[in-house]
């Protein structure tokens, strides 16, 4: 039975791969990227921890073949006759140094057992004319959607957070996509420095007037030995993390906001609870996932969109 709030992913990928049971299977394919390694900048994003998102079967020492290998073996045991998705999730799936070697690494993944496309994600800023080539070539032959890393809509905060790219080029980079018939899917963090609900109301509000397929938004979530770790102790930088509940109730009016042809991935970030300094709310996505159709359930059905007449206005940037 379908959510009656809001488009799963699952739901999604019913759409797009009919009678089948469809999952990602995430790859590390050793990709590095351009905010880290000299091509933009250094550093990377103030809170990226890669290893925080990343399952124990991806590593870039193994194959493409072998990851997928055993990542198949860990799900047929439950799932006998689940299909894949080879999702390119570690860093930035389109930064290599040749298109070819991009090629060989996405046919790899294609070419192996019950395989039946692509998930790349990237940088708004990182898909050159002839990435985007080799994407809709590819696309003709098996499906391939891209997700964009675009945090947020307000360009003031992708400075403070060392981004290094602009609402601008996200985009431009899913308007591109669209024109050649890649489907894309924008990823967004709630709550990060000097961001309110309503300025993560305003980005949702952005991105649906754009032509993508799906929203994957999580919370915030400060992890140990990051640059943000050593920034909010030092204090010279702020971050507020959500309560339960605050979030519950932010969702809630993400949810009213976003139409049924954008699906919702999910709303929660789960790294090793070792790793997090904040906040330590303890919840799996699913029982998250309860809480929240339990307090739709309970709501008004009234739309919090009505109270944005014009996000543009609500907040300057410069």
């Amino acid at each position: 039975m379908a959510n009656p709030w809001y488009k799963e992913y699952s739901e999604y990928l019913a759409e797009r791969w009919p009678g089948l049971k469809v999952q990602k299977l995430s790859v590390d394919a050793g990709f590095s990227c351009p905010n880290r390694d000299g091509t933009i900048g250094s550093g990377g994003c103030i809170y990226c921890d890669n290893s925080s998102f990343t399952p124990g079967y991806c590593n870039p020492r193994q194959s493409v073949a072998g990851q997928l290998a055993e990542g198949r073996r860990f799900f047929s045991r439950k799932y006998p006759h689940m299909k894949y998705l080879a999702y390119f999730q570690s860093f930035t799936g389109t930064h290599a140094s040749a298109t070819e070697r991009l090629r060989q690494l996405y046919d790899e993944a294609l070419a192996q057992p019950d395989v039946v496309g692509l998930i790349i994600g990237t940088r708004p800023d990182s898909l050159p004319e002839n990435v985007m080539d080799l994407l809709s070539e590819i696309n003709h032959r098996r499906r391939v959607i891209v997700e964009i890393g675009a945090e947020t809509s307000h360009d003031a905060t992708l400075r403070r957070i060392n981004r290094r790219h602009t609402w601008q080029d996200v985009e431009d980079a899913a308007l591109r996509l669209s024109k050649r018939g890649i489907e894309c899917g924008l990823h967004l963090i709630a709550g990060l420095p000097g961001e309110s609900s309503d300025d993560v109301l305003v980005t949702v509000e952005r991105a649906c007037r754009l032509p993508i397929a799906s929203i994957k938004l999580h919370q915030l979530q400060v992890i140990r030995g990051t640059i943000l770790d050593r920034l909010r102790r030092s204090g010279e930088i702020q971050v507020t993390p959500f309560s339960i509940e605050e979030y519950l109730d932010l969702c809630v009016k993400v949810v009213r906001l976003i139409d049924r042809r954008v699906a919702i991935e999910r709303f929660l970030a789960s790294a090793p609870p070792e790793m997090v300094e904040a906040p330590r709310w303890g919840l799996k996505n699913y029982q998250f996932t309860n809480l929240l159709l339990n307090r739709l359930a309970e709501s008004s059905p009234r739309s919090y969109g009505q109270c944005l007449s014009d996000p543009d206005t609500q907040r300057n940037d410069n």
